[in-house]
């Protein structure tokens, strides 16, 4: 989780070019003169104290820029999935402040290969979504010990894709250990078994307990036990409730708002009932026996057979056959199977997005109109969650969601990268679809709180410039970064080295001699 953080950080420094962060600049540049390599960046000295860099390869844009923190600052994600990726953006500076390593690690996972689709050149591009769909591959929760060679082998070539087009300064040994992450899988497991976000989070929890910050290990250790002797007390008083304890992450999930009752029509409350039925399993038997106008001629039905003194109609099919109330309970919110729902007019209003919906239905495909062999198959549709309904059947209560799907014959593709793109509206504006899986939470005997994020594309790149030697390395269609030179440092390490009776220092490798200077002295 580390080296995945500190790559990250490297990357989106250089790209954003954040002073302290980029590992590109005027001693880079210098350092790939002095190496033969890339003359066509080589530094510029101007009149005054200005230096002017080129614009390399990887080097973006203003407007590449405003457009890279822009899909970023309007990002929304699932409750719980990551925290506000919009606090992390300034649009100011257009730069990317406070990560920690679960921000870099959503970053890399998935929103990152999102916010570069529309900047860079596209070898560079594909090479970046290269290395994230190494991370979130071996970020799974299962991985087939047969491709870890696979993954070995694509991370070999994605940092010589790296390599090409990045400056040597680029590569500290945090971008080389990468490389050794399949070895390790195959040695010590998976990754999500070794990492160590919860126990960051508790370490967060433990400096709450310090109030006297010349004694703190005392601190600690008096409110831990605190904690645990109340907690423990709490265990045998039924029906009580520790005090200053949030509600557990279970409850949160199952919960509801934006409660209120409103009536429906008749047409639409018997489609709804329909569509109960004909997803409730009990059911099943009888769906087979009759198809049309089936609630009613269900109805009938079960009425005849409790007619009988000797029937085995379970309660639950005894209420399903009375249609049910009128008043329909419309919530704002649900919480259901792991995952929180929202109205797209909630999420409108929110920090938060859960009004998204992914279904995988099977359906009947046909090659032309007259086809006369049509193939029954698996289709996943797209759409956005409108309202939601608690269906008031007496005895129990069924929520329904009712959604805005998008037209698969028009409004869903897939780009060359491998996102699926949907249109929501038919206006023209695609959006990528990101998918994430449900969180499992303590029910008895089971306990699994780790999330995987499924990948972001169908495929992985295709990287037909591996042998490609005519690249590219200066943008013509931006602009170059002008540099302030600092002459401080520069000054003392020249006067060292000429009290020294050496050579004065090369003005490329200062940064490589100022850590050489401090061993030495």
């Amino acid at each position: 989780m580390h080296i995945e953080k500190n790559v990250c950080e490297s990357l989106i420094g250089t790209l954003l070019n954040i002073p302290g962060k980029t590992k590109d600049g005027e001693n880079a540049r210098l350092d790939m003169v002095a190496m033969g390599i890339r003359e066509s960046l080589k530094p510029v000295s101007e009149e005054g104290k200005r230096t002017f860099l080129p614009a390399a390869c990887y080097t973006i844009s203003r407007s590449e820029k405003k457009q890279f923190c822009s899909t970023l600052a309007g990002v929304k994600v699932p409750t719980g999935y990551s925290s506000n990726i919009k606090s992390l953006v300034q649009m100011k500076d257009l730069k990317l402040i406070n990560l920690k390593s679960h921000d870099c690690h959503t970053l890399m996972q998935q929103l990152l290969p999102v916010a570069i689709r529309g900047v860079l050149p596209k070898e560079v591009r594909n090479t970046i979504i290269r290395l994230c769909y190494f991370f979130n591959s071996i970020c799974s929760k299962i991985i087939d010990p047969s491709k870890l060679q696979q993954l070995q082998d694509e991370v070999v070539v994605t940092l010589c894709l790296l390599e090409k087009y990045f400056p040597p300064a680029f590569f500290d040994v945090m971008v080389h250990l990468t490389v050794h992450l399949p070895r390790e899988i195959k040695f010590c497991g998976p990754v999500w078994l070794r990492w160590m976000y919860s126990m960051e989070r508790y370490m967060k929890i433990l400096k709450g307990y310090v109030r006297n910050r010349h004694r703190p290990e005392g601190c600690i250790i008096e409110c831990y036990i605190a904690e645990e002797a109340m907690e423990f007390c709490s265990e045998y008083l039924a029906n009580a409730r520790t005090i200053g304890v949030p509600k557990g992450i279970e409850e949160r999930i199952e919960s509801r708002s934006g409660f209120k009752v409103i009536p429906i029509d008749y047409k639409t409350l018997c489609e709804a009932h329909y569509y109960v039925l004909q997803n409730t399993t009990v059911v099943d038997p009888y769906m087979s026996e009759h198809k049309r106008s089936f609630s009613s001629w269900f109805k009938r039905k079960i009425e005849t057979e409790l007619a009988r003194p000797e029937n085995t109609i379970s309660q639950q099919i005894r209420w399903l056959a009375h249609e049910p109330k009128r008043e329909v309970l419309s919530y704002s919110g649900y919480g259901i199977g792991g995952y929180y729902y929202n109205t797209s007019e909630h999420d409108s209003r929110s920090t938060t997005q859960n009004s998204g919906a992914m279904v995988e239905a099977e359906s009947l495909h046909m090659s032309t109109a007259k086809d006369k062999n049509p193939i029954y198959a698996n289709m996943l549709y797209y759409g956005v969650i409108e309202d939601i309904w608690e269906l008031n059947y007496t005895q129990f209560k069924i929520p329904i969601f009712r959604c805005k799907w998008v037209d698969n014959k028009g409004g869903v593709k897939v780009d060359e990268n491998g996102f699926t793109l949907v249109d929501l509206n038919k206006e023209g504006r695609w959006s990528v679809v990101l998918t994430t899986k449900p969180k499992l939470y303590d029910r008895g005997d089971v306990c699994d709180n780790i999330e995987e994020t499924p990948s972001f594309s169908r495929g992985l790149p295709e990287s037909d410039d591996i042998d490609n030697e005519d690249v590219a390395y200066v943008r013509e269609d931006c602009e170059g970064i002008y540099v302030e030179e600092d002459t401080t440092n520069m000054v003392d390490m020249i006067s060292r080295g000429s009290d020294a009776g050496g050579d004065p220092p090369h003005p490329g490798s200062s940064r490589i001699l100022t850590q050489c200077e401090s061993y030495k002295y």
